[in-house]
């Protein structure tokens, strides 16, 4: 029995699960249409998604709109034409391998307000179409990306074994964490992807308040 105010479900999201994916469950198991989330996560990555159910999906509008707190992996020396390990990969062969020093000198690039391109295989829409469906069909989208001012308020390395770099990172919404690693190779001149997502924080809500989906 859903209650009259509704219910906001914090759910940890599975890897290989599309956001809708997830809501779909909750549609079953709670038997209602009436389901949306507040912020959209990668079926690659995982960690903190916000439900709501019933009257709760009144309160998604201004829960998407808040920061964000990932915990990322990226894999230096390649990149990716979807920045994640789910596109082509290109392995680069010239390069100097970045000593950590370099990678906190990029860093410093990319913390405060900073302007961002959307990944070309992303769901920003461009003349009522999908970017990732222009590109998966094989147009250049590459001058339809749109560029967006975000705010990274943290970003720091948790740990760095090349190629494998592992980095913190609290942003506003709407930031892309695929296209910070993407920029953050292209500034070390080796190239990154994203190999691993996990979103920690949304606002004041945290994955540890967070349920599995078979634990609903």
């Amino acid at each position: 029995m859903i209650p009259e105010e509704g219910i906001l479900l914090l759910v940890d999201k599975p890897v290989d699960f599309t956001s809708h994916d997830v809501v779909n469950v909750i549609r079953k198991k709670f038997n209602t249409r009436r389901v949306g989330h507040g912020g959209t996560l990668d079926p690659f990555a995982t960690g903190l998604l916000i439900i709501g159910i019933g009257r709760a999906t009144k309160k998604l509008t201004e829960i998407v709109g808040l920061d964000k707190t990932y915990e990322a992996t990226a894999m230096l020396g390649a990149t990716s034409d979807t920045y994640d390990l789910t596109g082509e990969i290109i392995v680069h062969r010239s390069f100097s391998i970045p000593r950590q020093d370099d990678i906190e000198k990029a860093l410093e690039n990319f913390r405060g307000t900073i302007e961002q391109k959307a990944p070309a295989y992303s769901a920003k829409k461009v003349g009522g179409k999908k970017l990732y469906e222009l590109a998966r069909a094989g147009e250049n989208v590459e001058h339809l990306r749109p560029t967006k001012k975000v705010d990274i308020t943290e970003l720091k390395i948790t740990s760095y074994e090349y190629p494998i770099l592992k980095f913190y990172v609290t942003c506003s919404s709407g930031t892309y964490i695929r296209s910070l690693a993407n920029d953050i190779g292209d500034q070390l001149g080796c190239g990154a992807y994203l190999t691993d997502l996990r979103r920690t924080r949304i606002g004041e809500f945290t994955i540890e308040q967070a349920k599995k989906l078979e634990d609903l």
